[in-house]
């Protein structure tokens, strides 16, 4: 007889209190895993776009997955923050939230500070979470990706561990800057999954599959501790899912030490 996985708990907040991102509002959940116990800090992932992210019957089910893992032994007691981009508070509650972009395509510290002083410790109210930046991780894809990206690079003394697919590593706010950046600048303490595929977008802004090879490459001419899955894969989150255990074994593979 299979053994159960015990199942964390997940509650839905709303933040509408911005100071760096004024007059928006915005979704989050926060999973709290049942082998939590107050009395040890517990690691932390954050997941944009992270309301579909933790849907159980969503392609990424990154809460399963999380009580999978955790259950085995896989990765630490985490906290899961999966949080939504910002709308406008005169948007409509089913218009697609209009600051996404500014917020993860968006080159510089300003998401990060959001998370580091408003989200985080809006959570830490409530939950004892680690302060070691080797047991904090944050995921995404697309735009989201590369915000992932982006708070690792900006606040590597606050997170170390980035999951990221099919990241948006082209010119829509200056991402296709990152791989000359990452050559040229001192190696930051930063592990990193990529995922990507051949079959991504091509327009305007820029090719993904290129974009995501010369990512890559950058890591590699750098010596950073990372790992480039590349397939078939769409735009999209269907082979995230897919990998998803996978890709977080990668990223917590050491944690015990």
């Amino acid at each position: 007889m299979l053994q159960q996985v015990p199942q964390g708990r997940v509650t839905q907040h709303t933040w509408n209190e911005s100071e760096i991102y004024p007059e928006t509002e915005r979704e989050y959940l926060v999973y709290v895993p049942a082998q939590y116990s107050a009395s040890k800090p517990a690691a932390l992932m954050v997941f944009q776009d992270g309301l579909r992210h933790a849907d159980p019957n969503g392609n990424l089910r990154a809460t399963t997955v999380m009580d999978n893992l955790i259950a085995n032994g896989e990765m630490p007691v985490t906290l899961g923050i999966f949080i939504n981009p910002g709308r406008f508070k005169d948007q409509g509650l089913k218009e697609k939230p209009r600051n996404r972009s500014v917020e993860y395509d968006s080159l510089g510290d300003t998401y990060a500070r959001f998370l580091l002083e408003e989200i985080i410790p809006k959570v830490e109210k409530s939950y004892s979470i680690s302060d070691d930046p080797k047991m904090r991780g944050i995921a995404g894809g697309s735009s989201g990706g590369i915000c992932a990206w982006t708070v690792c690079w900006e606040k590597p003394q606050s997170f170390r561990k980035a999951l990221i697919w099919v990241g948006t590593f082209v010119d829509i706010r200056g991402g296709h800057n990152y791989p000359p950046m990452v050559r040229k600048m001192e190696k930051k303490p930063i592990r990193a999954y990529l995922l990507a595929g051949e079959n991504d977008l091509d327009n305007k802004y820029g090719n993904w599959p290129l974009a995501n090879k010369q990512m890559a490459a950058a890591l590699n001419y750098s010596d950073y501790d990372y790992h480039f899955h590349y397939g078939k894969c769409f735009h999209g989150s269907k082979a995230a899912g897919a990998k998803l255990p996978e890709m977080m074994r990668w990223l917590w593979r050491d944690w015990k030490k």
